[in-house]
């Protein structure tokens, strides 16, 4: 009988991609993966360390799994990805129910460090590389409509505040051509949607070929798939991407450009490398570009020094720019960061009060800019049914908005359809069915494998 293994994913899609990776590695040396913990004679969990609460999850969870350990001591916990890179020391000691801890750049060892576990010892990888991308590594994927691609590791820019390059390692791409392969196996598969992931992708680079060049690439493989990416870093983002998303109907209209404060001051302090008026121009150039582009961002509240005036110049950029989502969190400190030296001097109550805040006026333009989709008709990607009631389905606009819509015979998940904008919440649009424009073909051999 085969070993079944178990994952738990925090964090990014970053986290899920390496999941798929980890799963991958695992299933060609013969284990089952299951989605079922009890089942499981190895758990994993993926984890994340952006900020202190997604570590404490973690923590709680494994006082959870001592359950696991203490039915069946044989059962092999292991903590994979970033936290197992930064805290690793803490993790493995004798009396801890953890027996496995491998960094983001040490997949390939898992079976080997499996195998040490169950000769009686901690197996332990977390070394960082400078090459590694598993570029030869098919990830497990069941059959679906959306995937991600990981298309290059780690990051360079050592924003003050971030732990990726420490526990993610410096930049590195994969190659063009075996991403657009990828690509290609999906559109195979059925799948409707690809999410191109990197810390920055703006940065990709491969034999003298750019981000825009990939996009290009992975475009016209299948116009009917929908391709998004990220992050962005706003002082790499080009001209030249901008005009290649703009040429390319199936490059989603939609970026996310993290802002994190609209301080200058605050921003040199972050290492963000740009100011605000470089921000705002990149906007106003990307708008005349791409018509009916959307913008999301993260958003820091709190950063240390950061003064009243600081927390306005925020706001300030939010009301001008006026973006359809947005990630908004306390500052939190991490430490083996540069701002963690700073201090964390801005009270809990001012940082609660500044997030509110920022929330408050990002749900105000979230619902204006909805309010202005009432009577217009929307090309959506079914996803499935809504999470609310079965009689509704649910899908999304290339700019990433939820639209909810009655069930009708004939649609299902993986068509696009046409769909009339009747009302809004500054979170989901809601409205009736005009036409399907496009089925879903799914592969005979994707349908029997779902079957």
């Amino acid at each position: 009988m085969k070993n079944k293994v178990y994952i738990e994913t925090y964090g990014c899609q970053m986290n899920i991609a390496d999941s798929e990776l980890v799963m991958g590695i695992l299933n060609n040396v013969g284990y089952d993966v299951t989605r079922d913990v009890h089942d499981a004679d190895v758990i994993l969990l993926n984890t994340c360390s952006i900020r202190e609460n997604a570590e404490q999850r973690i923590h709680g969870r494994l006082g959870n799994l001592k359950t696991f350990k203490n039915k069946n001591p044989n059962t092999v916990i292991g903590i994979l990805g970033c936290m197992a890179e930064r805290l690793r020391s803490e993790l493995v000691h004798e009396k801890s129910i953890v027996d496995l801890v491998v960094g983001p750049d040490e997949y390939r060892r898992l079976p080997e460090l499996i195998d040490v576990v169950y000769a009686g010892e901690k197996g332990l990888g977390v070394k960082l590389s400078r090459t590694e991308t598993y570029d030869d590594i098919i990830p497990y994927r069941e059959d679906g409509l959306q995937a991600w691609i990981s298309v290059m590791r780690g990051c360079d820019k050592f924003c003050t505040f971030c732990v990726v390059p420490f526990t993610r390692g410096r930049e590195r791409s994969r190659s063009l051509s075996s991403i657009v392969d990828e690509v290609k196996h999906l559109s195979g598969r059925g799948f409707r949607e690809i999410t191109l992931l990197g810390q920055n992708v703006n940065s990709y680079r491969d034999e003298g070929m750019d981000f825009a060049d990939l996009l290009d690439s992975c475009a016209k493989v299948d116009p009917l798939m929908r391709i998004r990416f990220t992050t962005s870093h706003p002082q790499d983002l080009s001209d030249k991407l901008l005009e290649t998303i703009a040429a390319h109907k199936n490059l989603c209209n939609y970026i996310h450009l993290p802002v994190q404060s609209g301080s200058d001051r605050i921003l040199k302090l972050m290492n963000r490398t740009y100011t605000v008026e470089h921000y705002l121009n990149l906007i106003e150039k990307a708008r005349k570009i791409i018509p009916g582009v959307s913008f999301s961002t993260d958003i820091i509240a709190g950063f240390p020094t950061e003064t009243w005036e600081d927390h306005l110049g925020t706001l300030d950029v939010m009301n001008k720019v006026k973006y359809d989502g947005a990630y908004m969190f306390k500052y939190s400190p991490r430490e083996g960061t540069k701002s963690y030296k700073m201090g964390d001097d801005v009270s809990e109550e001012a940082k609660t009060k500044r997030l509110q805040e920022i929330i408050d006026l990002q749900q105000k333009h979230s619902l204006e800019l909805n309010e202005l989709m009432i009577n217009k008709t929307e090309e959506v990607l079914v996803e499935g049914t809504s999470k609310k009631s079965t009689e509704f389905l649910s899908g999304r606009t290339d700019t990433n908005k939820v639209v909810i819509f009655p069930r009708s015979e004939g649609i299902e998940e993986g068509d696009y359809v046409s769909v009339k904008i009747s009302k809004v919440t500054s979170a989901t649009l809601f409205g009736e069915t005009v036409a399907i424009t496009n089925k879903r073909e799914v592969p005979v051999q994707a349908a029997v494998q779902s079957a």
